[in-house]
């Protein structure tokens, strides 16, 4: 899979860009602020309907423009298909494949499969649970578009019960009552999306696990040693449902994730907390709860992983994503944003060594020395306002 054109127009600071793109390395060079990633950030925008560096379209569209559009060209297996996106603030955006509208927007995911690598990706590591959460659905709807719909459907329900949940405290708290029957309602359909997607994750976790470790000794061992004792990467997905939900989900050679049993699991919970939810006027169980545990050992990365040792974690998720992907069958192009800055040399070198044979790995960087040999491929200069291949 690779991208062969990208178009964009009106997207961040781009009036206008064109780049005629090819299978191997290709790297984007110039200095910060010249817009640079704002291109890759259009490809992952292609592939995800979203960004890496921020939460809402609206500041993808061009300062004094009311919309901006993107078009990729991407080749899979032989087949081209033109995706188009418009991006319009304050309106439902519009795409196209090969010229032709499609219902939504997210009818175009899983033509393009991306994994991106980037600084914000420390995050995933030192952040709060919610930035794994979004790594894992991320991966989750790259694996199985249809996922987008089951996360978009959760969101809205756990939205309207946790509006309910606010009025029936505040009306108990004045002395009046609230109709728990609208509320048993929205248990149901917050059971039965959060089953799907808890079921979801938990396989996806199971899939990933033996790639994390993997990919952490490959990145984190010196040239000289192995890994020092105890500090093995692994993965272990944790649940607000606790003890309610079966040990062997989420493990490598684990039962699939049955959604039933989890619904009924949910229900019990949520049940079982109602009065604590009905006070604090929040929902305390469900996916949008859980984590991703990354470990060292036995010890969290977070708060105890050196800044290299978290490095090393965060290109050994990435990585992983990028073996599970090819795995499913659909190789993604692989994205490194102004990453090599952020490693050491030993890092670099490894990442480098392990990405160079990607059928597509696009590169930014604000000088070429930053760019490891192995990867200097076709190079196009960003520099005000012009992006120019160097022949």
């Amino acid at each position: 899979m690779y991208v062969r054109h990208l178009q964009v127009t009106d997207f961040r600071s781009w009036p206008h860009a064109d780049l005629a793109l090819e299978p191997g390395s290709t790297v984007l060079i110039g200095a910060n602020g010249q817009g640079k990633t704002n291109l890759v950030e259009a490809i992952g925008y292609v592939a995800t309907l979203g960004s890496h560096r921020v939460a809402t379209d609206a500041p993808l569209v061009r300062d004094g423009a009311s919309r901006a559009v993107v078009r990729a060209a991407v080749v899979n297996s032989g087949r081209e298909l033109l995706v188009e996106l418009e991006i319009t603030p304050g309106k439902a955006n519009r795409a196209r494949i090969n010229r032709g509208a499609v219902g939504r927007p997210r009818d175009v995911l899983g033509i393009l499969r991306i994994v991106l690598f980037a600084p914000e990706d420390l995050a995933i590591v030192r952040g709060d649970p919610g930035e794994r959460r979004r790594f894992l659905d991320d991966l989750l709807v790259a694996r199985a578009p249809r996922f987008a719909g089951v996360r978009a459907d959760y969101d809205r329900v756990l939205k309207q019960r946790s509006a309910l949940l606010k009025s029936a405290g505040a009306a108990r708290r004045s002395g009046g009552s609230a109709d728990l029957r609208t509320l048993e309602v929205w248990d149901g359909h917050l059971a039965r999306l959060g089953a799907e997607l808890l079921a979801g994750r938990l396989d996806l976790v199971a899939a990933i696990a033996p790639h994390v470790t993997s990919a952490y000794a490959s990145v984190a061992a010196t040239e000289e040693a192995t890994l020092p004792s105890g500090r093995v990467a692994h993965v272990r997905y944790r649940s607000s449902l606790g003890d309610a939900l079966p040990e062997d989900y989420g493990v490598p050679q684990g039962p699939p994730a049955d959604p039933a049993e989890l619904e009924k699991a949910l229900l019990t919970e949520l049940e079982r907390v109602r009065p604590q939810e009905i006070e604090r006027g929040v929902s305390l169980v469900g996916p949008h709860r859980d984590d991703l545990e990354l470990l060292l050992g036995e010890l969290p990365a977070k708060g105890y992983a050196s800044h290299g040792e978290s490095w090393s974690f965060v290109l050994a998720l990435r990585l992983a994503s990028y073996h599970l992907l090819t795995e499913d069958g659909a190789e993604p192009v692989l994205i490194l944003d102004d990453v090599f800055a952020e490693l050491d040399r030993h890092r670099r070198a490894r990442l480098a060594e392990l990405v160079a044979g990607a059928e597509q790995v696009l590169v930014t960087a604000a000088v070429p020395e930053d760019v490891p040999p192995e990867l200097t491929g076709a190079r196009f200069d960003v520099c005000e306002g012009e992006v120019s291949r160097v022949r």
